[in-house]
């Protein structure tokens, strides 16, 4: 079975000591094939706070996909955020803007969207959508693939003000050719799941959506800490929403899919 633990907006420097802690031992004793960990490591993108994100990092188990998101520029330092944005995360947590993990039937790429000219919102390039082009499409089809970025691809239900990540929909096209399943997110601090297809009527392709809350840190919305436990035993995938009750992380929603022919069917409870 190929199991992703989705956890984001980790917020180094507003992060909840026992939850960090908990998380850690979750994971220790669930053992996901790989963590996607899908940007906000810091608050602040201050050195101390990469620091922590590293440590943290270094304890997961199995692989772990990471990529930035917009706190992990700097925001008052203009120099840093317009001349080198991502110099701390490139320093002390990875050099690596582009991860790809591939390991028999389970591929991941992370592409960065977060961008120095924008305080908030996330943008992907021309190159980063050709780049799901080539890392995807020569997988064969049995190969379960999963894109993470920070920025979303959809907003959340319900958002009467919806911003989603730049050249989104053309991003959606390449990753619809290429054969990507799963697309990962955070961001928004809200947890929900679905079809591209509720949002985006022109994509054919049926590709799921997971969203994630923040993991562990203080920047709550309306919603307890939560990450996503995905299992993927084809067809069937499952995608169980964690969230901290007070003393442990408990199973908060579970939604069951099943893939016919190209089609992800959500299954009765």
């Amino acid at each position: 079975m190929r199991t992703i633990a989705h956890i984001s907006d980790l917020h180094f420097g507003r992060e909840d000591p026992p939850v960090a802690a908990a998380l850690l031992e979750e994971l220790t004793l669930r053992a996901p094939v790989l963590v996607a960990v899908s940007g906000d490591l810091t608050q602040r993108a201050r050195p101390r706070e990469f620091r922590a994100a590293r440590a943290f990092l270094d304890r997961l188990p199995g692989a772990v996909l990471v990529v930035p998101g917009n706190h992990d520029v700097p925001l008052w330092d203009v120099l840093s955020r317009f001349a080198r944005p991502l110099d701390n995360y490139r320093r002390l947590l990875t050099a690596d803007l582009a991860p790809f993990f591939h390991q028999e039937d389970l591929a991941a790429m992370g592409v960065n969207t977060a961008r120095s000219w924008t305080f908030k919102n996330g943008r992907i390039s021309w190159a980063q959508i050709e780049s799901i082009r080539l890392h995807f499409a020569p997988l064969p089809e049995r190969v379960f693939k999963v894109l993470v970025t920070h920025h979303p691809f959809v907003p959340s239900p319900g958002d009467p003000d919806p911003t989603v990540v730049g050249r989104g929909f053309h991003a959606l096209q390449a990753a619809e050719s290429a054969g990507v399943d799963l697309l990962l997110a955070g961001h928004l601090h809200l947890g929900f799941s679905g079809d591209v297809r509720a949002h985006h009527l022109s994509i054919r392709r049926s590709m799921l959506v997971a969203q994630a809350g923040t993991a562990i840190s203080l920047r709550t919305r309306g919603e307890p800490n939560t990450y996503n436990w995905i299992s993927c035993e084809p067809p069937h995938l499952t995608i169980e929403v964690r969230g901290w009750q007070g003393g442990r992380f408990d199973t908060l929603s579970l939604t069951r899919w099943v893939k016919r022919d190209t089609e992800w069917e959500r299954e009765s409870p």
